[in-house]
């Protein structure tokens, strides 16, 4: 999986490259919004680890080249540790001191904390309150607002529809689970390969133009 993130981002970092190319960034821009979207959507994942069970309502957000744009998660852990919060992971690039705005419709924006940056992402973490998932279960937009390093907020919109029914519902087994990592990873190694050879075709347009 490393390797697909990797050539997704290799392949982006190139397409920017081309921004002097009118007609290759116009035609980017109409491939990438023909393309079909990864799996995404609210699901449940359980598992359990020693002394703990571990249940995770997560939505996942991710660009068309399968890099992660924003993903949430409703963590619940219970057992001999018991331990409820709330994370927001956004890509890296990102300034700390604003933390993530968390909006949900038009409500108040409430303000969350970095907790860690990776390589590949910056987690935002608060504790999940009993307020914060009957809030999310009332609404039907989350916004998520995080400042890159040129000082530019990058609100991100994730759907609520379907967040009750992966909440309160049953977990995916791991067959599911499974099923859907592998039709992640099939339709980025397609459209990477897609994309590599549109790239090709604007650069060979680009230079016939000029």
């Amino acid at each position: 999986m490393m390797g697909l993130r990797a050539r997704a981002y290799g392949l982006a970092a190139l397409a920017a490259l081309l921004g002097g190319a009118g007609y290759a960034n116009t035609a980017f821009a109409q491939q990438q919004q023909q393309q079909q979207e990864p799996p995404q959507g609210w699901f449940k994942a359980c598992t359990k680890q020693e002394d703990v069970d571990v249940c995770n309502v997560q939505f996942l957000l991710r660009a068309n080249s399968g890099q992660l744009l924003t993903s949430v998660n409703l963590i619940e852990v219970k057992g001999k540790i018991n331990r409820r919060v709330l994370q927001v992971a956004v890509p890296t690039g990102r300034l700390i001191p604003p933390g993530v705005g968390l909006q949900i419709d038009g409500g108040q924006t409430r303000k969350i904390e970095y907790a860690i940056c990776v390589p590949d992402r910056c987690v935002a973490e608060a504790p999940l309150t009993d307020e914060v998932v009957a809030s999310l279960k009332r609404g039907s937009e989350l916004t998520l607002t995080s400042v890159n390093f040129q000082n530019q907020p990058n609100p991100m919109k994730v759907t609520l529809q379907g967040f009750t029914g992966a909440f309160d519902g049953e977990p995916l087994q791991q067959a599911d689970l499974d099923e859907r990592q592998k039709k992640l990873e099939e339709f980025v190694s397609k459209n990477n390969q897609e994309f590599a050879e549109k790239l090709k075709q604007a650069q060979e347009q680009a230079k016939q133009s000029q």
